[in-house]
């Protein structure tokens, strides 16, 4: 079967493609259309998902919707009858949104897609999201926990995912109602910090090491957990059921104290005592919300039997949680899909109509490179035209050794190679990469290059042979996360002494491990770099500016790399040095 997958209109709208059980392409629209966390149709991304198939949009067996837009359209209506009078102008917002467009979304998606309506077929949201991690993992039963902000009405699902006569099935076994929800419980603190909802709880939950979590005594009035994974949102400390704009009360302030005001100063460490406090109410959420998923995890397991686990939604991407679920929570094996927010659903729809409605092959998730590459002549072609000085090189060895050459000297690069990742995080092909012995280097990367926060940490890439030299493993359940970098892990003492520009104030790092068979000229690089200085890692952060998409053509890359401070870039096997040009 030929089956095309599509999610759109909240955030990260993306598509994907899967053929006979492969997946062949997997992109987000925004890498396109160069607007952040693009919520549209993501007409570009199935272009290129179609042509990287080679396949027009007639040879596609079923166009699959990530869920049910009339049963949102339900809850939305009912949970603003319900806030009547407050949700108001809220009601009067969504109304012209749903009564204007979604609610004649089949047509539309016909029309703009050129598909027809008898390809279209509706999925449902936290099902989406249990397809894309359950059978792009290596588990033929496990228990499947969906955690988000909400879909259709539900906010949390636990599926029973097992083969049933050689054929893959998900059952449902329990889900939450909105707006009892633990992501958007986070996404109203993401905002009371001054962060934007749905792209700043990174920031959150690196700002949360800086704290202790002193506040859990008043969490434990905004929530209460059940013993069963329930969880109640207390709705005199929330407004997102019916506010426009803003998610939380004047009650939360009188709680926790004033909020941040978005675009204030924030610099740890800091002797302000309110900045002191924001970071104390991130280690409060932090804390609150792994307690949380851990008595979630408890009630996944009583209702599944399983040994292992697989994790799909926004708050999958909770990389410190997810640590905590491996070394703390009762299953022996964990996968968390690497796409685990909407533009995941998009692979998940179409998996769940391949492996499940038509018996199709799983797949294995070996690699998320799955976006557009770029051939090396065309590279050559755009730095002709532009006039831009480089140096090709023939042998990989001998662009390995040059860019390990500069990064041992402290230089920091742009790494362009293959097809762009298909997830929020840049594993080797769009990559900006540096020596990561130097507290100043990460600091210069934050200032001078991403221009971001001082307390935001990089990530390391490291050799899977040297993983243990660096990081501990701990249990090791979290060895099918490690290649996507969708966990943390302890710094050993050797890494604290010599890895500073990575190892976060907490003593953690979000790894990416390369194995073997990863990205061959990755690989080289760090075995290059380790030759150079006896360190297999490196500083490992997305190419993209503060507020940008991660770049996915080489004229992006290089806009990046002229507008920052980068050394270097290369594109494919192109190298670009900045005082050349």
């Amino acid at each position: 079967m030929k089956i095309l997958g599509i999610s759109a209109f909240f955030h990260d709208a993306a598509a994907a493609i899967v053929v006979d059980g492969v997946i062949v392409a997997a992109a987000q629209e925004e890498r396109f259309s160069r607007i952040k966390q693009d919520a549209s149709l993501p007409v570009q991304a199935v272009r290129y998902c179609l042509d990287e198939a080679e396949l027009s949009m007639a040879e596609i067996d079923y166009v699959v919707f990530y869920e049910k837009p009339l049963r949102k359209f339900e809850r939305i209506l009912v949970s603003q009858l319900r806030a009547f009078p407050r949700g108001l102008r809220q009601f009067g917002r969504a109304m012209r949104t749903w009564l204007g467009s979604r609610l004649w979304l089949k047509s539309d998606i016909c029309k703009e897609l050129g598909c027809s309506s008898q390809q279209l077929l509706f999925s449902e949201h936290h099902l989406s999201h249990a397809a894309s991690a359950y059978l792009c993992s290596p588990f033929q039963d496990a228990a499947i926990v969906t955690i988000d902000g909400v879909g259709e009405s539900a906010t949390t699902s636990v599926f029973h995912g097992f083969a049933e006569e050689g054929c893959p099935k998900i059952d449902l076994k329990l889900e939450l109602p909105y707006p009892h929800s633990i992501g958007l419980l986070y996404s109203s603190l993401t905002a009371y910090l001054g962060f934007r909802v749905n792209e700043g709880e990174y920031k959150v939950m690196g700002l949360s090491s800086y704290g202790q979590p002193k506040y859990l005594e008043e969490f434990a009035s905004l929530a209460s957990v059940g013993d069963d994974g329930s969880l109640e949102i207390n709705p005199r400390y929330f407004s997102y059921h019916y506010h426009a704009t803003k998610s939380f009360t004047p009650a939360l302030e009188a709680l926790l104290g004033p909020s941040r005001i978005p675009g204030s100063p924030l610099e740890y460490p800091s002797g302000d005592i309110d900045m002191q406090r924001y970071a104390d109410v991130a280690a409060s959420l932090q804390t609150f919300t792994e307690e949380y998923l851990l008595v979630l995890m408890g009630e996944a397991k009583r209702q599944t039997q399983s040994n292992s686990l697989c994790l799909a939604g926004g708050v999958a991407l909770n990389s410190v949680a997810n640590r905590r679920i491996c070394e703390e929570g009762p299953f022996e094996h964990v996968f968390v899909q690497p796409a685990a927010g909407d533009a995941g659903g998009a692979l998940g729809a179409a998996l769940y109509a391949s492996c499940v409605l038509h018996n199709d092959p799983r797949p294995r998730l070996s690699s998320v490179a799955l976006g557009q590459s770029f051939a090396p002549a065309s590279i050559e072609k755009f730095l002709d035209d532009c006039g831009v000085k480089y140096t090709k090189y023939s042998d990989d060895e001998e662009l390995a050794d040059e860019v390990a050459q500069r990064m041992s000297v402290g230089q920091v690069g742009g790494w362009f190679q293959g097809r762009f990742e298909w997830g929020p995080r840049a594993l080797g092909n769009r990559s900006i990469l540096a020596d990561p012995r130097y507290a100043s280097t990460r600091d210069r990367v934050n200032r001078a290059i991403k221009f971001r926060e001082k307390f935001r940490p990089f990530a390391p890439m490291v050799l899977s042979e040297d993983t243990h030299l660096w990081f501990d493993l701990g249990r090791n359940r979290d060895r099918l996360l490690a290649p996507f970098m969708c966990s943390v892990m302890p710094a050993t003492a050797a890494a604290k002494e010599k890895l500073s520009a990575v190892v976060h104030v907490d003593g953690t790092a979000r790894v990416q491990v390369v194995g073997r068979s990863s990205n061959p000229r990755t690989r080289r690089l760090l075995q290059a770099f380790k030759k150079k200085t006896g360190v297999g890692v490196l500083l490992n952060t997305s190419m993209n500016l503060k507020d940008e998409p991660i770049c996915a053509s080489p004229a992006e890359a290089y806009g990046a790399f002229v507008r920052s401070d980068m050394d270097f870039l290369t594109l494919e096997n192109c190298l670009i040095v900045k005082d050349q040009i």
